[in-house]
């Protein structure tokens, strides 16, 4: 296993080799590069403007990670884990258009969270959804594992099934699944949603 996988290092130490320009790759790295951009350009897109609420922002950073990756895509292709590395690279562009933006996490958040916790209430009062806060849903996502907060997102706010969400990750289906579990345990248990109240002030049973 490269010693590479599962860390993306932000940048450019001294002494670094600069990357091979790709006019220099051989004609398989060259199309193995663009292959994997055209497979996964618009699930990236779409998960940017997810966390961004933004077009253009969205645009940059999906641009700026493959920059990264073609920087790097001679070391990802000897990777045990190439989509794992990939998707890193991604959420450190998102994180840093985040910063340079300094953005509040957009309504699609809400909406993801509310899916989430949907499936997991069985009949809910109808009104608890309509009274969940956009501040209430973010705060709840960010006290998830990333791991979690992206299976929630990509499954519940783009409509990824759990082996598509996998793939994109580079994850295995059965640990995104677990993780899409206890994501919706954890949610229902911070709003103390997992034993609602009926109105008489008795748990449901």
């Amino acid at each position: 296993m490269s010693s590479e996988q599962g860390t993306e290092d932000s940048g450019g130490a001294v002494g670094t080799p600069r990357a091979v320009p790709i006019d220099q790759w051989d004609v398989t790295a060259q199309m193995s590069y663009w292959a994997f951009h055209e497979q996964r350009r618009v699930d990236y897109m779409r998960y940017a403007y997810l966390q961004l609420g933004s077009d253009a922002d969205a645009e940059e950073a999906v641009d700026l990670a493959f920059d990264r990756m073609m920087d790097r895509w001679l070391h990802m292709l000897e990777m045990d884990n190439l989509e794992g590395y990939a998707w890193t690279i991604l959420k450190r562009r998102i994180i840093d258009m985040h910063r340079k933006r300094r953005r509040r996490p957009e309504l699609m958040e809400t909406a993801a969270f509310e899916a989430a916790l949907a499936d997991h209430v069985v009949d809910p009062y109808d009104t608890l959804t309509d009274a969940i806060t956009l501040y209430a849903a973010v705060s709840a996502l960010s006290a998830l594992s990333e791991r979690q907060r992206d299976a929630i997102l990509l499954h519940y706010g783009l409509g990824f099934t759990a082996a598509e969400a996998a793939e994109v990750m580079g994850n295995q289906e059965s640990t995104v699944r677990s993780q899409l579990r206890t994501g919706r345990r954890r949610l229902t248990t911070l709003l103390k949603l997992r034993c609602p109240e009926h109105p008489d002030g008795k748990n449901r049973s």
